[in-house]
């Protein structure tokens, strides 16, 4: 069970604490014990109908089971619950890191001119991931059709 997954550890320690085995709470639930240990492992996120039957399992509300299993949409439900956003790094800051891994641009044999131009897109505020650059640089790199 990762670190992250409110849900399966919510639904774990009900079960538990109803003295349940995940095959004994698949049962109530209309679901194959599999399922269930999916949900507890992260691995799953739960329907709507299957949120109203664990809400009823397990006596949980189904608010606190839908913001478990989608804790994106908590900002939409409780505005005030909103993480002020930690200002970035200048782009250029990020520019600096990505050349910095020289290895990288000499495995996929980035060239000086293909470098300025990565830095003035990331000048320009795009955040440039790896996957990003490998993408770029394939569209750039492809010969034209005649």
């Amino acid at each position: 069970m990762n670190q992250k997954n409110g849900l399966g550890r919510l639904i774990k320690q009900r079960r538990l604490e109803l003295g349940l085995t995940q095959r004994a709470l698949a049962a109530q639930l209309g679901v194959e014990a599999s399922h269930v240990a999916y949900l507890e492992g992260g691995k799953r996120k739960p329907s709507l109908t299957l949120m109203a039957r664990l809400e009823d399992s397990l006596g949980v509300s189904r608010q606190q089971i839908f913001l478990l299993s989608h804790p994106e949409a908590a900002a939409v439900v409780n505005p005030d619950a909103i993480q002020p956003i930690q200002p970035r790094q200048r782009p250029a800051n990020d520019w600096r890191q990505f050349t910095a891994d020289r290895a990288f641009v000499k495995r996929h044999s980035i060239t000086r001119r293909e470098l300025q131009a990565f830095k003035e897109l990331g000048l320009l505020g795009y955040v440039l991931s790896r996957h990003q650059v490998l993408a770029i640089l394939t569209m750039i790199r492809e010969p034209a059709e005649a």
